[in-house]
Order: C-alpha cells, then sequence, then structure tokens
C-alpha cells in the first residue's frame, strides 16, 4: 500500500471482498488488486462475481503459490493480470499502468 501512495495512487483497502462488494454503490475504482487466496472469497471468485454483476473493473490477481492453472483460470475470468508474490514496485506499477491504460 505504501509503494501506491509513495507512486501518488489513493489507495483503499478493505477487510474482505464482501466488504469491496459492498462499496461499489458508493464508488467505482480505476483498478483493483486482489489476492488468489482471501478468507471467505478468493480473489478469482471476486473477478467472476464482479463480471456478473456487470462491473468491469480492471482487476489485477497476486498470488504467493503459482498454483497449476491459476493464471489461465484468472485470465479467463477477465483478470488484466496476474503477478506472483513477492512484487516488485516496478512490475506493480507497471501493471496498474497497462491495465488503467496510464502512461
Amino acid at each position: 500500500m505504501r509503494v501506491l501512495q509513495a507512486s501518488s495512487y489513493t489507495v483503499e483497502t478493505f477487510e474482505s471482498a464482501i466488504e469491496f462488494l459492498g462499496s461499489l454503490n458508493q464508488h467505482i475504482p480505476d483498478c483493483l488488486i486482489a489476492d488468489l487466496q482471501m478468507p471467505s472469497m478468493g480473489g478469482l471468485e471476486l473477478r467472476i462475481s464482479l463480471t456478473r454483476a456487470g462491473f468491469e473493473i480492471p482487476t489485477i490477481i497476486i498470488s504467493a503459490h503459482d498454483e497449476s492453472g491459476s493464471r489461465e483460470r484468472c485470465s479467463a475470468a477477465g483478470a488484466a493480470a496476474y503477478l506472483l508474490k513477492p512484487i516488485q514496485k516496478k512490475e506493480l506499477i507497471a501493471a496498474i499502468k497497462a491495465v488503467t491504460k496510464v502512461i
């Protein structure tokens, strides 16, 4: 989070995917970064829920585990990027710029 704030991004954090989904009636973010493995609803399930609800938020999925097929499933669900931890600052900023079309 500090890396993004230091790069002049406005950052919001949420306790859960459910909390994030509940916030969408107030504000739609330019980009979403979600962990593949989160309690209750992981990043892949969140991405699928967004699509079903009609939200096309550019989504970056991050994971500490490069499980077989995860990248492909996330991509098929509409994730714009899939990054493995530990994530380097330049890699994260490049991914955000790419998915939000910021140059």
